[in-house]
């Protein structure tokens, strides 16, 4: 997931709304999400070559249906090749049953030896953010305040023009009570950033201005599904989920 805006407690009876993106390479093969065979409760995604997960939610569990997103944070000199897999962190919470908070101080001594990364994790009571990186921010590990939030490679709401362009959207659209699909026309948006507001994180500017959409067209990288979360007060959770680009290389073989 490389882009997520999410409203926690902003509309009454809806605690959560989610819209978010995964980008990934075209030949990572994944599954849609749906139930997990070995674990019907959890309704994810899942990366076929890491055994994980980007985004899902449980249909109930302790302290009701719950949330978990992972975003990688974008850092070429920090990368190391023999890190475990991100995507564990999203699957062993939604499959266990400790609350955000505990989940956190288990992971967070050792949550050095992976690469950089976001956790948005939580339920109907309550929602979490915790990075491996930002350390010195106060929200790190805590209970998040009533907001709007985006996250994209960065930290929490780092002044990405993605980031900044897309939250501004999702207040509007929330604003208006606009339909599901107006959530994924925002995620379909391609427009790249002016040179001047793009961010430094260490690739060349070519790949920065790829990068800068909304949702990324290349050859060989870009946006593989849009999916849209509601956790409800008094119902069951929804996810709806649009696959952008084909989620395995055979799908692109037979494209």
């Amino acid at each position: 997931m490389c882009l997520i805006v999410f409203a926690w407690r902003v509309i009454p009876g809806v605690p959560l709304i989610a819209a978010a993106n995964r980008d990934e390479y075209y030949d990572r093969p994944a599954t849609p999400a749906g139930p997990w065979p070995e674990n019907p409760n959890v309704i994810a995604g899942r990366d076929l070559r890491g055994g994980g997960s980007w985004m899902g939610v449980t249909l109930d569990g302790p302290g009701g249906p719950r949330f978990a997103a992972l975003t990688n944070i974008r850092g070429p000199q920090e990368k190391r090749p023999d890190a475990p897999t991100r995507g564990a962190l999203v699957a062993d919470f939604l499959q266990g049953e400790q609350s955000a908070a505990d989940y956190i101080e288990r992971i967070a001594p050792g949550s050095g030896v992976y690469n950089g990364f976001n956790l948005v994790l939580g339920d109907r009571d309550g929602l979490y953010w915790f990075s491996n990186r930002g350390l010195d921010d106060p929200r790190n590990g805590k209970p998040l305040e009533p907001g709007i939030y985006g996250i994209s490679n960065g930290l929490l709401d780092d002044p990405w023009p993605k980031v900044m362009r897309t939250k501004a959207q999702f207040a509007s659209l929330l604003c208006q009570g606009a339909p599901e699909e107006a959530y994924f026309e925002m995620l379909a948006d391609t427009t790249r950033a002016p040179d001047m507001r793009l961010p430094a994180t260490g690739v060349p500017i070519e790949m920065e201005r790829m990068l800068s959409a909304v949702c990324i067209e290349s050859p060989g990288y870009g946006t593989r599904t849009s999916t849209v979360v509601r956790l409800y007060a008094g119902a069951p959770p929804e996810l709806s989920e649009r696959v952008v680009q084909p989620l395995c290389p055979e799908q692109a073989e037979a494209s």
